[in-house]
């Protein structure tokens, strides 16, 4: 492994400083004058803040706003200051369907502002509103790049909330915001007194499909443009201090929860009925403005939403978001990728097992920030043993730190998963991405995992991994994706996900892209080719192979089309069941398959993304047809589904597998602090249906009071003939309060 030594030393000795942005520093105002929060910035306190104008970024890029819009920012010792006054020609226009937290449909009007808070082109948080005025809060990662693979595992994370307060109010010539954002809430590096920070500044207008922007952000960096940190204008805060505040949140919870489970011999179910009444506490301290140690103790996720139900139709393992709170805070810093959705770190390992059930967990620490030059990242959390797994500790630290230019990064990873039997696991890494001229970007990845004893680092390939790729990021003109990636016979990162493990080859995308201007319908379109193999390394035999064309088309209405051909060879050393009757044999397949995925415009108020796939399937066919609807009935009721068929048929083994998913969720907005949401997925291949309702009261940021149940009722195919029938396998019913106190 002479190139993980190589990189060890490189990381050890970059000593490159990080160049700035080349746009000018806009100093921010500072402000000593009182306010009047009240959603209307017409207070004299307003007059001395730095104003802003946005420009068009969609449909028709660098054109003037079809809506005018003012913004202003200033600060104070406690508080970063972002108002705006959003007019309209005819504000009977303003759309406003939604009081949801975090609402993440584009369907309302809405504004807000990323802040890169340690302006390293790569990390920002997001603070948005509607006109109803709610707290919509994200944190975007990895400049906002798409990142592939399945169940939503993208750039920006809705799971992350902090503490902020925003207000709206409508006027005769549309609606006016007032943000007060705490620099506790902020975490930022202090240089000489000064504080320099990426801003991006959004408004969307749906009636006309608008979104405007400042800075001007070029469609030719890709539909997620608007929100790369990268692009965003560099300000300069003088003077700011981090009060460094202690938040304490204890949390009670009662409530019960019934079982049935099925014995060893799956012919007759056991009955247990838990009653519980629990506490906990989580602390958050701000070591320094940009070090924040967070603490947990008898950690409680109960309230977290239950995953959607998906059909697989693939052998690999389906990947899965994180959604606890106690895990979001500066989440990317973890983020090392091997490829697709896997990591070598993956959260979801700490108190959820390998069957999607959640495990206790007695607490852990959290330490997440920047130390001089360095980004760090710093975890250890203790699990409670249940009948199958024991006790364990799980850890990571990560560093990374700027190099070369303000684009480019070395870092290095280190995890370990320890139990009291000494079946311990631990692995590094050693990463580094690099922008080398103009829009291309090298990355390379670089792991090794230990065997059961956590003793066996050497220079063997068997237990390392390797990956470097070669990109060309814009949506404009010729761009490629080339890759290639190693995982060893023995790698198994334990405590992070692996879509594919002991594989190794190429992958290749060239892409041309077209942004046709103004007087176009289209707002851009492209034409790809793909070519991927991937080899097993036990015997150097084809895995997986797929080659293909494919068409992009983006409207300036809102609709997307996207259109793949697929030649696909599937060499399966090992057969594997689709479900309990169909199974696919060892074989060497080859096969030709389409795909075809519609979203409609998101700013109407019946919007849909929709996929259409099919053609050959190993040796027979399939088809697959999918929707996900959006209805927003009303600026206090929205509608959502989720509906998939897949028809699988082997005629020349009499197999077909019908496999249907639906999924429907219903929530009801009383205001922006009290909502009611409940849903309904049914999966006929797993054989039962998940039923969930919870109430929220959410008066302000860490005061939260739950009222959930949660029911996981059997279908008549769950059972066979010597079974005995039961009405459910799970019901837990949970009231959960949260009170946060600032010291």
């Amino acid at each position: 492994m002479k190139i993980l030594k190589i990189l060890i030393i490189c990381l050890l000795i970059f000593e490159f400083h990080g160049s700035a942005k080349t746009a000018e520093v806009i100093v921010i105002n500072s402000n000593s004058g009182e306010l009047n929060f009240d959603g209307v910035p017409d207070e004299f306190f307003w007059q001395s803040a730095q104003t802003f104008n946005l420009v068009m970024h969609s449909p028709n890029f660098s054109a003037s706003p079809q809506e005018s819009s003012t913004v202003y920012m200033t600060y104070d010792e406690n508080y970063l200051y972002v108002a705006a006054f959003l007019d309209y020609r005819d504000p009977n226009n303003i759309i406003a369907t939604s009081k949801k937290r975090d609402e993440k449909s584009k369907n309302p009007d809405s504004f807000g502002i990323l802040l890169d808070t340690y302006d390293d082109n790569e990390n920002a948080l997001a603070f948005f509103t509607m006109p109803a005025g709610q707290r919509i809060d994200y944190a975007v990662s990895n400049d906002a790049q798409m990142m592939p693979g399945l169940m939503g595992a993208t750039s920006q994370n809705y799971s992350w909330n902090t503490f902020w307060d925003v207000k709206t109010a409508r006027t005769q010539k549309g609606w006016t915001v007032e943000m007060r954002i705490p620099f506790s809430s902020l975490r930022f590096q202090e240089v000489d007194g000064k504080v320099q920070m990426g801003l991006l500044i959004n408004r969307t207008v749906s009636h006309c499909n608008e979104i405007d922007s400042y800075p001007a952000t070029d469609p030719r960096f890709g539909i997620l443009a608007p929100i790369k940190p990268s692009l965003a204008q560099t300000i300069e805060l003088r003077g700011v201090k981090n009060s460094q505040p202690v938040y304490v949140s204890p949390y009670v919870s009662t409530g019960f929860e019934k079982n049935n489970e099925l014995n060893e011999e799956e012919t007759a179910f056991k009955y247990n009925n838990d009653k519980k009444l629990t506490g906990g506490l989580d602390v958050k301290y701000s070591l320094t403005s940009n070090l924040t140690m967070d603490l947990t103790l008898n950690t409680d996720f109960a309230q977290v939403e239950a995953d959607d139900e998906m059909v697989n139709l693939t052998r690999y393992a389906l990947f899965f978001p994180e959604k606890r709170m106690f895990f979001q805070e500066r989440s990317s810093i973890f983020d090392f990728g091997l490829g697709g959705p896997s990591k070598l770190f993956y959260s979801r390992r700490i108190g959820i097992d390998e069957d999607g059930n959640t495990m206790p967990i007695y607490g852990g620490a959290r330490l997440t920030g920047r130390i001089g030059k360095w980004d760090m990242g710093f975890m250890d959390m203790q699990t409670q043993k249940n009948d199958i797994t024991p006790s364990e500790n799980f850890g990571v630290l990560r560093f990374r730190r700027q190099v070369i230019n303000a684009n480019s990064y070395v870092g290095a990873i280190m995890t370990s998963r320890i139990s009291p039997d000494n079946i311990n696991y631990y692995s590094y890494g050693v990463d580094g991405i690099f922008r080398i001229f103009d829009d291309d970007y090298v990355k390379v990845n670089v792991a090794q995992t230990t065997d059961s004893l956590g003793n066996n680092f050497n220079s063997s390939a068997d237990n390392a991994f390797f990956s470097v790729s070669w990109e060309r990021r814009s949506e404009e003109g010729f761009a490629y994706d080339l890759s290639y990636k190693y995982a060893g016979e023995s790698f198994d990162p334990r405590v992070g996900f692996m879509s594919r493990y002991a594989t190794q080859g190429p992958r290749v995308t060239f892409r041309y892209g077209w942004l046709p201007g103004d007087e176009s319908k289209l707002f851009s379109y492209n034409v790809d080719f793909s070519a991927y193999r991937s080899y097993r390394v036990s015997d150097n035999e084809l895995e997986t192979g797929m080659y293909g064309p494919g068409v992009s088309i983006f409207t300036k209405k809102g609709w997307f089309y996207k259109v793949d051909l697929n030649y696909n060879i599937a060499g399966v050393d090992e057969g594997f069941d689709l479900d309990k009757n169909v199974t696919v044999p060892i074989d060497t397949y080859k096969y030709y398959s389409g795909r075809l995925n519609v979203m409609s415009p998101v700013s109407k108020l019946l919007s849909a993304q929709m996929m259409f796939s099919g053609g050959e399937f190993y040796d027979g066919t399939s088809i697959t047809v999918s929707a996900t609807p959006i209805l927003n009935l009303s600026g206090s009721v929205q509608l959502s589904g989720y509906y998939n068929y897949s028809h699988v048929e082997f005629p020349d083994r009499d197999q077909i597998m019908n496999a249907h998913v639906t999924r429907l969720k219903f929530l009801y907005m009383f205001n922006t602090k009290l909502s009611l949401s409940s849903f309904i997925q049914l999966n006929n291949i797993s054989d039962f249906m998940v039923s969930n309702f919870r109430l929220r009261y959410n008066p302000k940021e860490g005061n939260d009071l739950y009222i959930v149940y949660n029911e996981i009722r059997p279908t008549s195919g769950y059972f066979d003939d010597n079974m005995e029938n039961v009405d459910f396998l799970n019901r837990m019913f949970q009231l959960k309060y949260v009170h946060t106190f600032q010291l």
